[in-house]
């Protein structure tokens, strides 16, 4: 079994990581957290029983913005695991226009095998840095008729030292180089649906017209990058990793189905956008159970991949999708809208918290930026009134409304610096109060 040597977090431990980055919903944080240490559960049960063991997959209920995707991507990070976020309304059922449901399987393989890809080019990276020095140090110094061994030696060595530090990257030399021909010919096969075809036709054909050699004249520095990547591909064995990325992405993969509650509305019984609707979850069905996809890598099972679903579901209800869809997703979190309390520690406790990122960009042109406490919950309290007089769109309101407040020192910020710009209650309501008082303005603005 290819799984990731990642040290496995308790449940208690996995939600102390989701509190870094996601505030409140802990109801849905224990939830991941127990159905991701499942997974390691799973791996330790007999091996006859391992297979009868399914996911327990999970429907995120709740409004937009209040961490349902982030929960699911930090998770995932954590794991080290294949994530691929996807909207269910993007698909269409079988028969119409657009993506088959079966394609995000393909777009989660194709991130599992650049993920492996990754981790096996760290691997060989120092090996291969090894092995376009030397090749770099052939195109620097020819072969020279009856020059003694031990004088091409030192001259190779003193040339090795030059190249280390970085005293010939202006040098030029001739390389040859790969120019992959075959691509645009198959450029009209692009359509909606038609992305796998495309990428197995410009593979077979790459494989029927081999990449072509060309020499160029480029110089020490760039050499070096494009020797370092060929050593990389030759160094790779990619059927070692198309099978752990396989492995990886069967066992602990993570799909993130968005907008699940799209294509659970009823139908109108009027055509037009309804229509597929119900097709769609029967598509989606067979997948969720788990079934065989084909992919240019191979045969994907689904069986041990985990779904969560998220919706808002203001006009549907989790009940109005397909019982046997409902049954294949048996845990239901319903996640709180936030608090003007939530807003303010959204703003500075998380580790890549809004306050956190304002600051360190102004920092980079000499400004220093000072959060007054009062100023944190002037911006919490305008964020969240504004979500309750207008559309409740959770913590993304909070970009906005600080966007606008930093708008006058990110313009200002080259000509003043260096300078410490302190961000009182006072600033906050002077910059706000306007747009604040005119709900129509504040619909248009914030």
């Amino acid at each position: 079994m290819h799984l990731p040597d990642v040290k496995q977090l308790t449940p208690r431990e996995i939600v102390a990581e989701l509190d870094k980055y996601v505030i409140g919903q802990s109801q849905a944080k224990r939830s991941v957290a127990i159905a991701l240490r499942n997974r390691w559960r799973r791996q330790q049960v007999p091996e006859a029983l391992r297979d009868e063991i399914a996911p327990k997959n999970i429907i995120m209920i709740g409004p937009t913005g209040v961490g349902k995707t982030e929960i699911a991507r930090r998770l995932a990070r954590l794991a080290r695991s294949p994530f691929l976020k996807i909207e269910a309304s993007k698909f269409t059922e079988v028969g119409y226009v657009g993506r088959d449901v079966e394609s995000m399987i393909r777009d989660l393989t194709h991130l599992s095998v650049d993920m492996v890809k990754s981790e096996e080019r760290q691997k060989v990276e120092v090996k291969a840095r090894e092995l376009a020095e030397e090749r770099l140090l052939d195109l620097l110094l020819p072969q020279r008729m009856g020059e003694l061994e031990e004088e091409k030696s030192t001259t190779r060595e003193r040339f090795r030292q030059m190249l280390r530090e970085g005293k010939l990257n202006d040098r030029y030399v001739e390389l040859e180089v790969s120019q992959r021909g075959g691509g645009p010919m198959v450029e009209i096969f692009a359509a909606a649906g038609m992305e796998e075809m495309q990428s197995n036709l410009q593979d077979m054909l790459s494989n029927v017209f081999p990449s072509k050699r060309k020499r160029r004249r480029v110089t020490v520095s760039e050499a070096g990058k494009i020797l370092e990547q060929e050593a990389v591909g030759k160094l790779i064995d990619m059927d070692k990793v198309i099978e752990k990325a396989v492995a990886r992405l069967e066992q602990t993969g993570i799909i993130f189905l968005d907008e699940i509650d799209k294509v659970a509305a009823k139908s109108s019984g009027s055509g037009g956008p309804d229509v597929s609707r119900e097709g769609v979850q029967r598509d989606l069905l067979p997948i969720v159970e788990g079934t065989s996809v084909h992919t240019k890598y191979g045969i994907v099972r689904t069986d041990h991949i985990l779904f969560i679903a998220s919706g808002a579901f203001h006009v549907s209800k989790p009940s109005d999708l397909l019982p046997e869809l409902q049954g294949r997703f048996p845990i239901r979190v319903e996640l709180n809208p936030l608090t003007e309390d939530d807003f303010s520690r959204i703003l500075t406790e998380p580790e890549n918290a809004l306050v956190t990122q304002y600051r360190a960009l102004l920092a980079t042109e000499d400004i220093e930026l000072v959060f007054e406490a009062e100023a944190i919950e002037e911006l919490a309290r305008i964020s969240y009134e504004v979500n309750e007089r207008t559309e409740n769109i959770g913590a993304r309101r909070l970009h906005t409304v600080m966007e606008k407040l930093v708008e006058e020192i990110s313009f200002e910020a080259p000509d003043v610096a260096p300078k410490q710009i302190a961000v009182t209650a006072e600033y906050v309501q002077e910059r706000l109060k306007d747009i604040v008082k005119d709900e129509d303005l504040s619909r248009f603005i914030l």
